[in-house]
């Protein structure tokens, strides 16, 4: 019984430590995977993606956060990577927002990424 007692409260401990970490690392409430939709071709980062549904995916490499767009709907998906900093928000957002900016070339440009719900927003 006794160890049965301990084995319950080790695994306790470990759920309320894993939460903690969990709630540390994403103190902004930003989730891990999301989708998005692009109307026009747009540059993230160094790649030009076309129009389209695109899943991204929140990541951390080391100390520095990360989004990984993939096309969904397609054979061969078009993907880019794309360093980003979190900005937080006053509030949680109301709606979901992608801003662009136009470069040199005439190409859409993505610069923020608001998701609803989200605390925080995405800037590339």
């Amino acid at each position: 019984m006794r160890n049965l007692k301990s084995t319950a409260l080790f695994f306790a401990l470990i759920f309320c430590l894993s939460s903690m970490l969990q709630a540390a690392t994403n103190k902004y409430g930003v989730a891990d995977v999301r989708k998005v939709t692009l109307t026009a071709p747009t540059r993230v980062g160094d790649v030009l993606l076309p129009q389209g549904d695109y899943e991204v995916r929140h990541m951390m490499e080391a100390e520095n956060h990360m989004m990984v767009f993939k096309q969904l709907g397609t054979n061969k998906p078009a993907e880019a990577r794309v360093k980003c900093n979190l900005v937080a928000l006053k509030e949680k957002a109301d709606q979901t927002q992608v801003i662009y900016e136009s470069n040199g070339a005439n190409e859409r440009v993505l610069r923020t990424l608001r998701f609803k719900g989200d605390l925080a927003e995405h800037v590339f």
